[in-house]
């Protein structure tokens, strides 16, 4: 089938918004219409060549939409279903996945930009293969997935909020959930409120802790985290961060969250911490970006670092469990959605990431 869809052919080039061919879904995929994207920073990555995918592209890893048809042998979705994407649909026999780890599915590593078979359905009108970011390429009016990667929602959530669940809700809310597991009273800093820190933020407030302190250089991005969980915040451009974390917590805080993404902040994670606390990476850093720490740091502190994953989520699982707390106003989706573009604007969608706009953006089909 023609579809329109936005393709990525080259670095810092914007996406060329254009007629591409799509095939049906094989054995164990579904066709899915979408009816949301996320306007998320790890697709800008690829775009300015901070990390690298196969071009051309389709891009968009942050969904949701309705099930069109079905392959063989799918059983778990049905046409007329309305679904969010998770972006690591699990192949459930490697060794991550039997081991309880299935947003870690080494077989979708192995095939990423492809789907499990190690194909396309996507093609430009010249014939070139697109490669599908994440198993989803949601920046398109329709999407080929794998069955596994359809977590079923239920009719009353939008697909706006639907689509953030697919990722920054699930990636931030896990970390301080599922990763970290925050015990009520703990202190927690957050350094970067984007999509995702705002989400920690939530899922912080959410597992009790007493102290949350939000870490930005945007003001506005600062307030905003207000409203969602932060009782306090510090702008690195006018305070000293690692110094005003430990006089707010006399010492350092127990848990710090870079959901960023640099070499820099990943530091500043580890530096604001307290004896025993553990600093969660969360944020994609640029390829070729590094962290320089004296390892002595940890070993008189007894500090720890852990990387953080897709909220360390297990998607079929633990994406229901996040829409009952959005539906039981444990968690504010609502608010994060804070503009809205057609597929046409998305140039447009991603400038305004750049600026000092706050939330998420979505792409609304």
């Amino acid at each position: 089938m023609r579809i329109t869809a936005a393709v990525l052919y080259d670095v810092n080039k914007p996406y060329s918004v254009e007629q591409v061919e799509l095939d049906p879904p094989r054995r164990g995929e579904v066709l899915v219409k979408v009816g949301a994207a996320g306007v998320c920073r790890s697709d800008l990555h690829f775009q300015k060549g901070e990390a690298t995918i196969a071009m051309p592209a389709v891009l968009g890893h942050e969904g949701s939409g309705t099930v069109e048809a079905i392959g063989e042998g799918v059983t778990m979705v049905k046409p007329g279903d309305r679904v969010i994407l998770s972006f690591v649909p699990n192949c459930g026999h490697c060794h991550s996945c039997e081991s309880g780890q299935p947003h870690l599915c080494d077989e979708h590593a192995r095939t990423t930009g492809k789907l499990f078979d190690g194909t396309s359905r996507l093609h430009t009108l010249n014939g070139q293969d697109a490669t599908h970011m994440g198993k989803v390429a949601c920046f398109a009016e329709y999407s080929v997935v794998p069955e596994a990667g359809c977590i079923p929602m239920p009719a009353t959530l939008d697909f706006p909020q639907a689509a953030l669940i697919g990722c920054s809700v699930t990636t931030g809310v896990g970390a301080a959930v599922f990763n970290a597991r925050v015990q009520p009273g703990d202190s927690v800093a957050v350094i970067g409120c984007g999509g995702v820190g705002l989400n920690v933020i939530q899922g912080a407030r959410l597992a009790g802790a007493t102290t949350i302190i939000a870490v930005d250089v945007k003001d506005q991005a600062l307030a905003f985290a207000k409203k969602l969980g932060a009782t306090h915040t510090v702008n690195p451009r006018t305070r000293l961060a690692v110094a005003e974390v430990q006089k707010i917590t006399s010492g350092g805080v127990d848990y710090a969250f870079e959901a960023y993404g640099s070499g820099a902040t990943s530091k500043m994670a580890v530096d604001m911490l307290r004896k025993r606390g553990t600093a969660v990476i969360v944020g994609i850093s640029p390829a070729g970006d590094n962290m320089t720490l004296e390892p002595v740091v940890l070993t008189r502190g007894e500090k720890s670092i852990r990387g953080c994953y897709y909220g360390s989520a297990h998607p079929r699982q633990d994406m229901p469990r996040i829409v009952d707390w959005y539906a039981r106003g444990l968690l504010d989706i609502d608010s994060l959605v804070t503009r809205r573009y057609p597929l046409a604007d998305i140039n447009q969608a991603y400038e305004d990431i750049e600026t000092d706009a706050v939330g998420r953006g979505v792409i609304v089909f």
